[in-house]
């Protein structure tokens, strides 16, 4: 069985404690938020996520990450997702959804969320519509990171990593000084056997098929702002501002 560590708030450094109240005052006065975040690999959803997150006071909710935590944890719906992970199946959706369930109940989630990576298809939209009303809650908007097929390939293909530091180049937007050559090291440059354009191709195939839907599916709600997401960070980070002020 799991125990959970109780904290006595003796024990937590004051300077932590004064940096959360002072957190909570400040996020006391913003608006509650629902949000879903919807774009191909290499649209920028995790670049403005976190902006998003800090200044709107949201807690950040990545499937991918949640499950994996709660099989760590040995919740129950962890150890349900463990036996379907064993086995090689899929997580259902209802698992998925009952994990959705439970995080946004934590304080951290108060003001509402930023869902990144979920839902993926129309099925699990409308299971996640059906949770949040059982809860008295909706999705408030949802943000689509709109990008052309071909600027995505350009983009993403163009990076290379230099393996051991983790520093980062583009061939087109920030090239090394010599090409396939770390600036600092002069060792060799890697790509991320995700970064190739055939494994792209597919991922954007997996999107344009299962996830283009729950665009439509958001659009008929009236709910979806469309992201100019091939303009610089700082200008897609002004109309995110714009679309949730």
């Amino acid at each position: 069985m799991a125990t959970s560590v109780s904290v006595s708030l003796e024990d937590v450094p004051s300077l932590e404690l004064m940096t959360e109240l002072m957190r909570r005052m400040k996020c006391s006065t913003k608006p509650d938020k629902r949000l879903i975040l919807i774009g191909p690999p290499g649209s920028g959803k995790g670049t403005q996520s976190p902006i998003i997150k800090d200044e709107y006071c949201l807690c950040h909710l990545a499937t991918g990450d949640m499950l994996r935590a709660s099989v760590a944890a040995k919740t129950p719906l962890g150890i349900k997702a463990k036996e379907a992970m064993d086995k090689g199946e899929l997580v259902s959706d209802d698992l998925v959804i009952g994990i959705i369930d439970e995080a946004i109940k934590k304080p951290s989630c108060q003001k509402g969320f930023i869902l990144d990576g979920f839902p993926r298809t129309v099925v699990q939209a409308e299971k996640l519509d059906e949770m949040l009303t059982k809860q008295g809650t909706k999705i408030d908007r949802v943000l689509n990171f709109a990008i052309d097929d071909v600027i995505l390939e350009e983009r993403i293909t163009g990076r290379w990593i230099h393996q051991s530091s983790g520093r980062t180049y583009h061939s087109k937007f920030a090239p090394s000084k010599v090409p396939g050559i770390d600036d600092v090291t002069g060792e060799p440059l890697i790509q991320r056997k995700d970064d190739t354009a055939q494994v792209l191709k597919s991922r954007l195939e997996a999107f344009h098929r299962q996830t283009e839907p729950v665009i439509d599916y958001y659009s008929k709600k009236g709910i979806v702002a469309n992201l100019p997401a091939e303009k610089p960070p700082k200008e897609v980070t002004t109309e995110v501002h714009k679309i949730l002020s």
